[in-house]
């Protein structure tokens, strides 16, 4: 469970078919759905804003072994299911057709007679691992199917082994395990552990040793060799050590050494060399003043693909391990590289691609030659891309004088004089809001002439590890200050309307919209918060017990009676009072991070205050809508939304 590779992003670009019941001129929400406070929505909506909504989008889970063909995630019905690809533009033929979302798939290694895949029930997060057979089309439970986490899964170099990392000892600690997936039986407690924050990286060379991350916090991890025969764990990096991270990491193809990425001695991730013998660090992009954000190595152990996160965009690099230098590859489209893979030909690496005019797609790059190929050119529904906003990198001083920066998408020049502004904070808080598509939130820059602005408060990843810990326990509230002087930026620009703002945001978004929604009622016209935080304490007792320990690092320990009462001042929960602006608050019912009890404390605290209140419930989904029927209602809830409050007079 790898911070910098499991943080959830809130999709705008997730898109399923319309299922709703039409009485009359309404849109009646199906039996699956919530709903308080939500006035009826005109059917008229739906079909204004469809080519919004049907976008879709692809991502690379794995290349097939022996041939040059992959298996890839996109939609075609209600969620994104796993399919073939075998060539540059090729059909998209499904494999997996289920209710719920299938996003990871990986094949055996050596022949890819078969795959594995992991999947969920109503977003509820407790993975379970399954085996599809390529010949029959057979699917195959391997894991307990209860109320167990099971993922991180990674293959031996011989094929024949899984290791992996499950909750179902006591549903708290992340284990290790080792299983032959044709074999369920053979199903083994490698290591057990404390802490939810365990995952493993790679397997040796020989397959008698995994290379093992220990979690701590974002800004704290510790790399672990354990013998696959024995168990036995043995520490690479000291255990002591405060305030470094280790990110991806895997074995050199001699097998003496461990590349992998750290912020060690440094403010950015960078790519290292670690000499397993000496335990000696070589920095190999000391020259790069970025996070190294991602990193993967041929199989013949001869090239490292890695990127880099300037700002927000990604830039992609290819280092020689022989000639010990690396070198920018200068053809990618700008944007986001949201995922890569070798093929085992040494030669292809599958990347995925996003920006704001281009829905994540997959390219395939020779690295001998630098020919970029695209494989999918997924459909942007009715949206044409050259029409749609690209972003403006903007920056602005907050209250202690430090810069914080976002991304600002301007609404269509068809709209003059001062604009309105939605205002959407990422989620994480270790996490960063980066240039990417945008989806059916291009309705409103398009259609109503809404601004939206992304900003990277304090504490989003990054921009450096300092940056990254300035919000941590007791300094909160200075990354909600941090939002209160954009609100002041935007006063100052002659193109923005600071008289209607909309502060909106998913997970702890949600609870910076809570918060922003308390200190600056009287700056805003409304909020919109999605499966949000009202109160450390409370969230902090409820969520999943893998998780709490992770958390608790980054906001405080509720068992603490001085971080405990800093919790009740700062809540919004008990700060309601202070919203006397409309509120529209969004939660999934099986939420294992931030559990529904923080949307409904918090909405039925602010009804008492007499204030508007809008509330959408998805009984069948978690941390955030997933499945289109969903998506879509609460899109044209928010469209409703915006046009009675944000807009209105």
């Amino acid at each position: 469970m790898h911070f910098r590779k499991h943080l959830l992003i809130f999709s705008l670009f997730f898109l399923p078919l319309i299922i709703f019941a039409q009485t009359g001129d309404t849109i009646q929400p199906t039996a699956n759905l919530v709903v308080q406070g939500i006035p009826a929505i005109p059917a008229s909506v739906a079909q204004s804003v469809k080519k919004y909504t049907e976008a879709r989008s692809a991502s690379i889970t794995c290349w097939h072994p022996v041939k040059k063909e992959m298996l890839i995630t996109t939609r075609f019905g209600a969620t994104n299911q796993i399919h073939l690809l075998k060539m540059a533009g090729g059909a998209r033929t499904q494999i997996t057709f289920y209710d719920e979302p299938v996003t990871t798939a990986i094949y055996e290694p050596t022949q890819g007679n078969y795959f594995l895949f992991l999947k969920d029930v109503g977003g509820n997060e407790f993975s379970q691992i399954y085996r599809y057979d390529v010949k029959d089309g057979n699917v195959t439970l391997l894991t307990d199917g209860g109320r167990t986490q099971n993922g991180g899964l990674n293959w031996s170099n011989s094929g024949k082994w899984i290791a992996y990392g499950s909750t179902k000892r006591n549903g708290a600690d992340r284990d290790i395990y080792i299983m032959d997936p044709l074999h369920p039986e053979t199903n083994k407690l490698l290591l057990q552990v404390q802490g939810g924050g365990w995952g493993v990286y790679d397997w040796s060379k020989d397959d008698k040793q995994l290379l093992v991350s220990e979690d701590i916090s974002v800004n704290e991890s510790h790399l672990w060799l354990v013998d696959v025969a024995t168990g036995n764990k043995t520490a690479l990096t000291p255990q002591g050590e405060k305030n470094v991270a280790y990110g991806v990491a895997f074995f050199s193809k001699d097998g003496k050494g461990i590349y992998f990425t750290t912020d060690k001695d440094n403010e950015f991730q960078r790519l290292a060399y670690m000499n397993l013998n000496t335990k000696k660090i070589d920095y190999l992009t000391s020259s790069i003043n970025w996070d190294v954000d991602n990193a993967a190595i041929t199989k013949d152990g001869k090239q490292i693909a890695f990127t880099v996160n300037e700002a927000g965009i990604s830039k992609l690099y290819l280092f020689s391990v022989a000639a010990h230098n690396f070198k920018e590859v200068k053809n990618i489209p700008v944007g986001v590289i949201t995922g890569f893979a070798w093929h085992n030909n040494n030669r292809d690496l599958a990347l995925g691609i996003n920006n704001a005019q281009l829905s994540n797609d997959i390219y395939v790059l020779d690295a001998t030659t630098q020919q970029l190929t695209r494989w999918t050119e997924s459909e942007l529904g009715g949206m044409v891309a050259s029409e749609l906003s690209m972003p403006e990198l903007i920056k602005w001083k907050s209250f202690d004088n430090r810069e914080i920066s976002g991304f600002y998408f301007k609404p269509n020049k068809k709209f003059t004089g001062k604009r309105p502004v939605i205002i959407s904070i990422h989620g994480g808080p270790e996490g960063q809001s980066q240039p990417v598509f945008l989806g059916r939130a291009n309705y409103y820059l398009n259609e109503l002439g809404v601004a939206i602005i992304m900003p990277n408060v304090r504490g989003s990843t990054g921009y450096g590890k300092t940056f990254v810990a300035l919000d941590n326990g007791m300094k909160r509230e200075e990354s909600v200050q941090d939002i209160g002087t954009l609100l002041d930026w935007i006063a100052q620009q002659p193109g923005l309307d600071a008289s209607r703002i909309m502060i909106t945001g998913g997970s702890y978004g949600g609870y910076m919209t809570l918060a922003c929604a308390t200190h600056y009622n009287d700056r805003i016209r409304c909020a919109l918060d999605v499966v949000g935080i009202s109160n450390f304490n409370t969230f902090l007792k409820n969520t999943e017990s893998y998780r709490r320990d992770l958390r608790r690092v980054e906001y405080g320990d509720e068992r603490d009676t001085v971080m405990a009462a800093f919790f009740e001042k700062i809540s919004p929960q008990n700060n309601a009072s202070k919203i006397k602006k409309p509120l529209f608050i969004v939660a999934g019912g099986n939420d294992p991070r931030v559990p529904i009890t923080e949307s409904v404390q918090m909405a039925e605290t602010v009804k008492k205050n007499r204030t508007n209140v809008w509330f959408l419930e998805a009984k069948d989904e978690g941390h955030g809508f997933r499945k289109k029927n969903n998506i879509d209602f609460q899109f044209y809830a928010t469209i409703l939304f915006v046009q009675h409050y944000l807009l209105g007079e």
